[in-house]
């Protein structure tokens, strides 16, 4: 198994493979592209797209997909995602990140907003003349989009996937075995504070792995400030490498935080007996590999 980052600054760090670098974020932050590296593009969630025109919000019976739609539990606002325009704002950025030295490119919130969107004249048009119902038409929506993404994109091509392995296509679109025949990988986020509780991890890792036909890679959060949550956070690391994973990817500020991080497993005697004590050979290995480094 792999340990690599997930960055919001174009550095690599030695120790770290892979690399992912935010080029595109959710608040509509745009960047070049990060060479050698993962470009990580948001697609449909664009807080400075929507705040410049409130037509591109997608929207349901319940209200538009804000965060301040209290009637829904949104953490972006998302954009419809058969909105013409914004489709080609989003593959023309693509075109632009393929021009570049990249490894290649991972889409995140490329997907409908929740399981009541989208019901916008437009997509309530496309359902009807479609002949499929709600969750078919949906589906078929979001596979299409990638479709047609991919070929806009070089190298290797990625998608993240809300941590929900079992309503994926009824909440979100997502057809996971037609996915999987488009991409190289899955990449699962699985943000926290902290991983003081990490049973949870381990569940929807399981879940997941069980689930997906491509490989998959775990995100975890790691802008930890302190020694005990970061010592929470590479026992959690060390639980899920016991599972078909090809790589696990720390979330960092920048190289600090991941030198941070890797010099605590080096250093720590106590964690470095626990990974020995119970048998977690490939974390120890991942520690081996950084203290001939840090």
């Amino acid at each position: 198994m792999k340990i690599g980052l997930v960055t919001y600054t174009p550095e690599k760090v030695e120790g770290f493979d892979p690399h992912v670098y935010y080029s595109k974020w959710a608040d509509g932050q745009v960047y070049p592209a990060a060479p050698d590296m993962q470009n990580d593009v948001t697609v449909f969630c664009d807080a400075k797209a929507i705040r410049e025109d409130q037509g591109l919000v997608s929207i349901s019976n319940n209200g538009p997909a804000l965060r301040r739609n209290r009637k829904s539990n949104l953490a972006f606002d998302f954009i419809c995602p058969t909105h013409p325009g914004y489709r080609v704002k989003v593959y023309d950025y693509l075109d632009s990140l393929s021009k570049k030295n990249i490894l290649g490119i991972t889409l995140n919130l490329y997907h409908f907003a929740d399981q009541d969107y989208c019901t916008c004249p437009r997509c309530s048009e496309q359902r009807k003349k479609s002949s499929l119902n709600w969750e078919e038409w949906r589906a078929h929506t979001i596979t299409s989009f990638l479709k047609e993404a991919k070929t806009h994109c070089k190298g290797t091509f990625a998608v993240e996937i809300y941590p929900d392995p079992v309503l994926a296509k009824e909440r979100f679109g997502l057809d996971l075995d037609a996915i999987s025949d488009l991409v190289d990988y899955f990449h699962v986020p699985l943000s926290s504070r902290d991983y003081l509780t990490n049973y949870w991890v381990d569940t929807i890792v399981r879940d997941f792995v069980a689930t997906l036909k491509k490989p998959v890679v775990v995100e975890l959060s790691a802008e930890m400030p302190t020694d005990e949550k970061i010592d929470a956070l590479l026992k959690t690391v060390a639980y899920i490498s016991r599972h078909k994973l090809d790589a696990v990817l720390l979330l960092v500020h920048n190289s600090e935080n991941a030198k941070q991080i890797a010099k605590f497993a080096v250093q720590n005697t106590d964690f470095r007996e626990w990974l020995a004590k119970y048998e977690f050979e490939e974390m120890s290995q991942i520690v081996d590999r950084w203290a001939k480094i840090y």
